[in-house]
């Protein structure tokens, strides 16, 4: 009876083979569709960089057939990526009725500025800053390491701490390290120190909020607290380099913490020429400790194609994540893929010179401007590696997100490929 069931006839086996065909073709055109769509924006993207836009546009109408921003993560990132595309076409060829149509699905303007609205000034990117921050584990992994770098700098009976924050946006960082501050002082039977808090923004009426805030909360923990606004209306390196000293007070005796969380690239132009001059005087302020966060990308390639390329991996592996971390119909999800994420992708490939903002650059990058800029790396401790497991494994049970460790720097991402890094510096 054995040897009955396991040797089926030749044609019992075809018909078996006729049965399943149909499911494991389909199964196949499925795995090959994210390749094919990869192929087809690279090839678009080739043609707007070789000039020859009405294939692009031809291109682009086919593309944008098959995207939607309610589809799975491959047809919504393709929807982002003709988007952009169909923008840059536009400010170099100007507005043929083909493309004309096209922007008009997608419900953008067709004379868009090129001047990107500032994060804290924008409401619906501040809605998404915090959308970001509560269902993914990047941001709060970039403000979790950084905080114990920053506490672990910082002795045990330090009287006075000052922390200067580039961006300081809702100021969502700061609560946990006040805690542990507070609690680190009862351990210690030390009297709580006092912290000041420096942080600039694009908005004076967010920054004071923002203070107000965090004065509260300082309060509840019985913490000595001041909060210092800078009101910066440019991300210009040379204006903020020239200006901050005579802005910012520096007390004896306290130590200095400057957090530059996913900021140091908007500082980027051309060349680093005007960055470096930043982080000169960054120096010359002797902090205590630096804190670096930035994407692990290089967005700031001066080439388009080669731009668009890195990108499209880049973003990939985003989109992957939050179709893994969020159901379909997820409104915070779509909200970041269309006005956070979007709006980066439509920087990084529809804008080019003065007016491109997100010139994101690879580790090795950082690693060689602030090492010529006279700072030191510091090691990031095994708590801090353990605080950052511990974080993945209790709030993104997905097993795709990765924690990786390189030349003393942590890095996380998505199914192996880094998207975002953190390190610290003095």
């Amino acid at each position: 009876m054995l040897g009955s069931l396991i040797s089926l006839s030749l044609n019992d086996q075809e018909e078996e083979e006729d049965l399943f065909t149909p499911d494991l073709h389909q199964q196949q055109q499925q795995q090959r569709r994210p390749i094919q769509m990869r192929q087809l924006l690279i090839s678009c993207a080739e043609l707007v960089s070789q000039s020859d836009f009405p294939a692009a546009i031809r291109l682009l109408s086919i593309l944008s057939s098959n995207s939607s921003s309610y589809g799975d993560s491959i047809e919504r990132l393709v929807h982002q990526f003709v988007k952009a595309l169909s923008l840059r076409i536009n400010r170099l060829h100007g507005p043929g009725s083909s493309l004309l149509l096209l922007m008009n699905n997608f419900n953008f303007p067709i004379a868009a500025t090129t001047t990107l609205a500032n994060y804290d000034i924008d409401p619906s990117l501040q809605s998404c800053y915090l959308s970001l921050n509560q269902t993914t584990p990047f941001i709060r992994f970039a403000h979790l390491t950084a905080n114990q770098a920053i506490l672990e700098a910082i002795q045990v009976g330090q009287q006075c701490i000052h922390i200067l924050d580039f961006d300081i946006m809702h100021g969502v960082q700061w609560p946990p390290l006040m805690q542990a501050l507070a609690e680190r002082s009862a351990n210690a039977l030390h009297t709580p120190p006092m912290l000041r808090i420096t942080g600039t923004g694009h908005d004076l009426n967010v920054l004071h909020r923002t203070g107000d805030r965090l004065f509260k909360f300082a309060q509840s923990l019985g913490l000595r607290f001041q909060f210092h606004p800078i009101l910066i209306l440019d991300d210009d390196p040379t204006w903020i380099a020239t200006n901050l000293p005579s802005m910012l007070t520096i007390l004896p005796n306290e130590a200095l913490a400057v957090n530059c969380m996913l900021y140091l690239h908007r500082l980027l132009k051309d060349d680093s020429r005007d960055l470096r001059l930043f982080l000169h005087n960054i120096k010359a302020l002797n902090p205590t400790v630096v804190t670096v966060a930035e994407r692990e990308a290089n967005h700031n390639h001066p080439l388009f194609f080669q731009r668009f390329i890195e990108a499209l991996d880049y973003y990939t592996a985003v989109f992957d994540s939050l179709e893994a971390t969020l159901p379909p119909n997820s409104r915070e999800r779509l909200a970041m893929e269309q006005i956070w994420f979007g709006r980066e992708i439509v920087d990084i490939v529809a804008t080019e010179g003065e007016n491109r903002r997100e010139r994101h650059e690879r580790l090795e990058t950082w690693e060689v401007i602030l090492r010529s800029s006279g700072f030191s790396n510091v090691p990031l401790s095994p708590f801090a590696h353990s605080q950052a497991k511990l974080l993945l494994r209790l709030h993104y049970p997905s097993e795709g997100y990765q924690l990786q460790v390189h030349n003393n720097c942590f890095f996380l991402g998505w199914q192996h490929r880094p998207l975002f890094s953190v390190s610290s510096w003095h």
